[in-house]
C-alpha cells in the first residue's frame, strides 16, 4: 500500500505519525509523510518519501504560539489566522502528495488538517483520521473541559450539561468553518456536516490512538472507533535514530536521588514565560534535585547561577529520561501525559490549553496527578505540592500500576492493523 500520513503540528501531533510510518515501512507498504516543511529534517533521515505541506511552521515564531495558547482565544487564533488563510494551499499540497507520482491507497489524516476530507472526497480515496485526546470527541457523556470555562467541568456527570457544553461550543464556533464551506463550494462539494466536530472525522475508521486510561468508548462517539494504545516516538529531531540523554544530563542523573523535572513539552515552552525561573525557585524551596527542559529560546534559561542541584538541557528524550526521575511538571499535551504514564511517573500538571486541561482532569481522576493553574504557579505553592506528592506512596503505587496496564497496550501494532484491515475492505474488486 501507498499510505499518505498528514497532520499539521506540533511534536506531540506528529510524533505518533512517525511511529506508524516506521512500523508501516517495516511490513513492507509504503508511507509518505505530507507535514509541514520543518519537519523535512526529522522525517528525511528515517528513508521514509516527505512532502511538504503548507502552512509552515515557524519554531521562532513565540508571538504566534502564545496567541495559539491563550486559554480564552487560542483555539480560534491557531485556526481562523494561522490553518484557513492558507487552506487552499494546504489542500493543493495534499492532492500533489495523494496522487502523485502514483496514486495513494489510503490517508491517515490527522484532525487539524480540514483539507484532507476534501481530499478525500474529491478523489474517492479511502481515509482513516486520527485523534490524540478524548477531548477530540466532545462527548456529552463524557464532557471535556472546555479552556475558557473550567468551572463547568466540575458538572461533568450530568448528561444535560454535556449537551449544554456542547451547545456552547458549537454557537461560539458557528462561524469558524466559512472558509471551509466557501472552498467546498467551489469545489462542486455540498456543504457537509460541520468540519470542527463531525466532518473531521473518518465514516470509515477512526484511530482514537490514546490509552483506555485516558478515556473509553461513549454511546456519541462517532462509529468505527478503534482505541488502540498511544504510539510513541521520542527520538531528538537532530539524531532521528537516536534515543540518548545529553552527556551533562547522565552525569547528573547518576550523582544523586531521582530529580523532579519540569517541561513543557515542544510547543509550550515557545511561551514558557517564566516558568523555568519560578520552577527553580519551587525546587530550591522544596529541597529537591530537579531538571530543567527549557527548550531552544535561551529566554528560558533561569537568571543567575544555579546550585548543583539543578541540571538545564534543552532537550531530553523522555522515553529515557522519566523512568528515571521523581516526579514530572508539565503541561498536559497528550504526548507529555502518555510518557510519564508509561514511565510511572506521578505528575503536577499546569494546563495551558486546547485538550490540556483535560488531560490533566483525567489524570487527577486517575489519582497520579495534582493539577495547578498557570496564575497559581508560584514557587512556594509549587514546592508545598512537590513535598505532599513526593511524601504519598499511594500516588507512586498508582502511578506505577497505570504504567504496567499500558505495558499490555501496543498502539502502533493496533493502528497499524487497522490501517490494513480498512485498506482490504475497501480494495476495488478485480
Amino acid at each position: 500500500m501507498r499510505i499518505i500520513l498528514s497532520n499539521i503540528g506540533t511534536f506531540g501531533d506528529i510524533n505518533p505519525l512517525v511511529a506508524i510510518a516506521l512500523e508501516l515501512k517495516r511490513r513492507g507498504h509504503t508511507p509518505v509523510m505530507a507535514l509541514p516543511a520543518v519537519y523535512t529534517t526529522k522525517v528525511a533521515p528515517l528513508g521514509i518519501e516527505f512532502h511538504a505541506l503548507r502552512p509552515d511552521i515557524d519554531p521562532t515564531n513565540t508571538l504566534l504560539v502564545e496567541m495559539i495558547y491563550d486559554v480564552n482565544k487560542g483555539t480560534e487564533t491557531g485556526l481562523r489566522k494561522f490553518l484557513f488563510p492558507v487552506l487552499r494551499e494546504t489542500y493543493g499540497d495534499l492532492l500533489d502528495a495523494a496522487t502523485k507520482p502514483a496514486r495513494a491507497d489510503l490517508m491517515l489524516l490527522g484532525e487539524l488538517n480540514y483539507a484532507g476530507p476534501l481530499v478525500a472526497e474529491v478523489t474517492g480515496i479511502p481515509w482513516a483520521s486520527y485523534v490524540l485526546a478524548p477531548f477530540s470527541f466532545f462527548s456529552v457523556y463524557d464532557p471535556p473541559v472546555l479552556p475558557p470555562y473550567p468551572r463547568l467541568a466540575r458538572a461533568d456527570k450530568l448528561v444535560g450539561m454535556g449537551r449544554a457544553m456542547r451547545r456552547l461550543a458549537q454557537f461560539v464556533t458557528r462561524k469558524w468553518p466559512e472558509p471551509i464551506y466557501e472552498l467546498r463550494r467551489e469545489l462542486g462539494l455540498p456543504m457537509g456536516a460541520n468540519p470542527i466536530f463531525e466532518a473531521k472525522h473518518s465514516p470509515d475508521l477512526v484511530l482514537a490512538l490514546f490509552s483506555r486510561l485516558l478515556g473509553v468508548e461513549q454511546k456519541d462517539w462517532p462509529p468505527h472507533v478503534s482505541i488502540t494504545g498511544f504510539c510513541f516516538y521520542d527520538a531528538d529531531p537532530n539524531a532521528p535514530h537516536a534515543i540518548a540523554l545529553p552527556v551533562q544530563l547522565e552525569q547528573f542523573l547518576a550523582a544523586g536521588e531521582p530529580p523532579v523535572v519540569f517541561t513543557l513539552g515542544s510547543a509550550a515552552v515557545l511561551a514558557a514565560g517564566d516558568f523555568y525561573e519560578q520552577s527553580a525557585r519551587a525546587a530550591l524551596r522544596a529541597g529537591v534535585r530537579a531538571v530543567l527542559l527549557i527548550g531552544a529560546d535561551a529566554r528560558n534559561r533561569p537568571r543567575g547561577a544555579l546550585p548543583d542541584s539543578i541540571c538545564v538541557a534543552e532537550y531530553a528524550p523522555y522515553s529515557a529520561l522519566f523512568p528515571r526521575t521523581s516526579l514530572v511538571v508539565h503541561q498536559g499535551g497528550v504526548g507529555t501525559t502518555a510518557q510519564c504514564l508509561r514511565a510511572g511517573r506521578p505528575m503536577l500538571v499546569m494546563p495551558y490549553s486546547h485538550d490540556q486541561p483535560d488531560n490533566a482532569r483525567r489524570m487527577k481522576r486517575l489519582g497520579v496527578a495534582r493539577v495547578i493553574q498557570r496564575a497559581e504557579y508560584k514557587p512556594w505553592r509549587v514546592a508545598r505540592h512537590l513535598r505532599a506528592m513526593l511524601a504519598q506512596p499511594e500516588c507512586e503505587r498508582r502511578a506505577q500500576a497505570a504504567a504496567q496496564a499500558m505495558a499490555r497496550e501496543d498502539g502502533v501494532k493496533a493502528a497499524c492493523d487497522a490501517l490494513e484491515r480498512l485498506c482490504r475492505r475497501r480494495a476495488p474488486v478485480a
